[in-house]
């Protein structure tokens, strides 16, 4: 008989080549199902909500396991970190209802970029925050302005870089938003979904936009334009932070999302 349960993970993506498991680099789905081996030599892969890219961190990643007996949750996270490496860890375990599949069952996600400001970098905060040099504060209004024309329903074509496989480009942005933090500032951005460097590519534009190089307004014809070449760099994944993945409620995984549920069953992701 399997037992399914369901992990949420936080890790510091640095030393990682990201979720996915790949055959010779370290990956955070790779070392997961290292130490549920150390457990149950024949358990199967484990199941994310969704792919990080390398350097990219999460505090709230998903992910369904099957074990050969029902664990205590107290004791599975305590069992399973005991073969982890320090930069990941389970924060928490409860039981899956059968049928669940986070990566199909994820209704919204929130990624926050942290990014620092200042005549130098903050050591404490390496890996952790992009941090912006220059003598001028980049203009936060400008680019909160830039940003509330992103939100919506919308073809994200030019804010998906070339390798990504979404099928469908059109997602739905909930809000964007910027909350100040330390020397810097943290940019939110809450979505249904989110198509690969989708949010590190809008950082990059609106950083573009704070530094004066292109007009708030110019964001609406990068949006119409449906072509990467349109907008601006792609930010470093150092700032990026997958925060939090709210799942349909008829599973009672964790918090219901604060936004229409719409089911989609197909996710990117940074």
């Amino acid at each position: 008989m399997a037992y399914y349960s369901f992990l949420s993970l936080a890790y510091v993506g640095t030393a990682f080549h990201g979720w996915q498991i790949q055959s010779n680099k370290r990956t955070v789905q790779g070392d997961l199902w290292s130490a549920l081996r150390s457990l149950w030599p024949d358990a199967p892969m484990p199941q994310g909500a969704g792919r990080t890219d390398a350097g990219v961190h999460a505090m709230s990643q998903g992910a369904l396991i099957q074990m050969q007996k029902m664990w205590e949750p107290h004791r599975l996270v305590s069992a399973i970190n005991a073969h982890l490496p320090s930069d990941v860890r389970v924060r928490g375990a409860q039981d899956a209802p059968l049928g669940f599949f986070p990566r199909h069952h994820a209704e919204a996600k929130r990624y926050v970029y942290s990014i620092d400001e200042g005549p130098a970098e903050n050591p404490f905060l390496e890996s952790r925050r992009w941090h912006l040099f220059g003598q001028r504060k980049i203009d936060r209004g400008d680019i909160a302005a830039a940003a509330q024309l992103l939100v919506g329903t919308n073809d994200y074509s030019s804010f998906r870089c070339k390798e990504c496989s979404a099928q469908n480009p059109v997602t739905t942005i909930f809000d964007i938003r910027i909350e100040p933090k330390g020397s810097g500032f943290d940019l939110v951005f809450e979505g249904d979904r989110f198509l690969m460097h989708q949010v590190r590519i809008m950082v990059g534009t609106l950083v573009e936009i704070g530094k004066k190089k292109i007009p708030p307004e110019r964001i609406i014809n990068i949006l119409r334009a449906k072509d990467r070449r349109a907008a601006g760099p792609t930010a470093p994944p150092d700032g990026l932070c997958l925060e939090k993945i709210w799942y349909s409620k008829v599973w009672g995984i964790g918090e219901p999302s604060p936004w229409p549920e719409k089911n989609y069953s197909g996710t990117g992701g940074d």
